[in-house]
Order: C-alpha cells, then structure tokens, then sequence
C-alpha cells in the first residue's frame, strides 16, 4: 500500500445538460478550471445510447477485452469517481456508475460514454497537496493510478 495525505481545495458543482456525455464533459471542464486531482460525484439521468464497460470478456491473459453493455431506455443514474492526471498533464476520470430501470440494475465503468439524459449534477472536490498521476500500464494497457514519491 502507498499512500499520501493532502487538504480539501476547490468545491464546484456543475450542470450537465441533455446529451453531454461522461467522461467527456469532466474531463474538458477540468481542464477549463486547471482541476487536476478530485473525487467527483454524478447524480441524475442517463440516455439510453449510454454505455458501460461491465467487465472483462476473460480473465487477464495477453490483453483486456472490455464487455461493453448499452442500457436499455433512459435511467437513474449515480456515480462516484476519481480525476487525476495523465503522463501529458491530461485530467483523466476513472468513474464507476450504477444505473437503474424498471427494478434491474446495472453497474459499470463509465469510459465507454455514459450520455446524460435530461440533466446531471455533479459534485467535484478539488484535491490539494498530493501527486496522484495515471500512467498508462504496459501489461494491461489501461491507465492505472500511481502515487509518486
């Protein structure tokens, strides 16, 4: 385990609106605002041409190969995620989402384009004084969160 300490700093909130589309609009937000490294919250509606990544096809072998789920008509929609920049200084979110129709649920990553149906309110707490980066890992392909020292 690693591990750093740091302080609360900038608190938004933001509106997203009819088809704005996570983890795009975050991500360009962030970079609008300077925001680096955060815990962001989504709470609202998403399209029913979102989509979730829901798992691996198989278990690491060579490479990851995502199973990407479409849901099924608009739905409730809650997300929790981390914000951290890239090797390029690029803010990259890493949000997972649990959706809900009809009494089913579906949980999954939101990297694959979750699109906001109606509105989206999120909540972004800004992370000061550490230095949490994602660096794109070779075996996996995918960029994973680092703490540097």
């Amino acid at each position: 385990m690693k591990f750093q300490q740091g302080e609360i700093g900038r608190i938004f909130t933001v509106k997203l609106e009819d088809g704005d589309e996570i983890p795009t609009a975050i991500e360009e937000f962030a970079k609008r605002m300077n925001l680096l490294r955060a815990v962001v919250f989504f709470l609202g509606g998403a399209a029913d041409d979102s989509k979730v990544i829901v798992g691996p096809d198989k278990s690491f072998q060579d490479t990851i190969v995502p199973i990407v789920y479409a849901l099924k008509g608009p739905s409730e929609i809650f997300g929790v995620g981390t914000l951290f920049p890239d090797e390029n200084g690029d803010p990259v979110l890493h949000m997972h989402v649990v959706s809900g129709r009809e009494g089913g649920a579906t949980i999954g990553c939101s990297r694959a384009g979750v699109k906001v149906w109606l509105t989206g309110e999120v909540v972004i707490i800004e992370i000061k004084g550490i230095e949490g980066v994602r660096i794109k890992d070779a075996e996996s392909g995918l960029k994973l969160f680092e703490i540097k020292d």
